[in-house]
């Protein structure tokens, strides 16, 4: 594989119904997680982009949560519906996709 230009750490942690910190995965992550590589894959995008599911990315009240490399730009609230804008706008356009950015008191 080659070197990519993006590498997406898509939190899909579970933890228990009630848990006090949430989960990603109860809020959507897995979701999310098939809705990137659903969109990598009609994009043709997979040599270029990375997508790895992971466990807690630490804001789990913000779930469901992305981490994208370089950068260190967190997104936090992603829903599928979120997945089109960020590819667009952050990894083809390099911009970030500032309606779901992670608020700085949270990353």
């Amino acid at each position: 594989m080659a070197k990519p230009e993006y590498h997406l750490f898509n939190c899909t942690q579970r933890r228990p119904d009630g848990h006090p910190r949430g989960s990603c995965a109860g809020k959507g992550g897995e979701a999310m997680f098939d809705a990137f590589a659903q969109a990598l894959i009609q994009r043709n995008l997979l040599g270029r982009i990375a997508l790895t599911s992971t466990g807690c990315l630490g804001p789990c009240q913000a779930g469901a949560n992305l981490l994208i490399y370089p950068g260190a730009v967190m997104y936090s609230w992603v829903e599928p519906a979120d997945v089109g804008p960020i590819v667009e706008q952050h990894l083809l356009g390099g911009e970030p996709y500032a309606e779901k950015l992670t608020p700085t008191e949270l990353w």
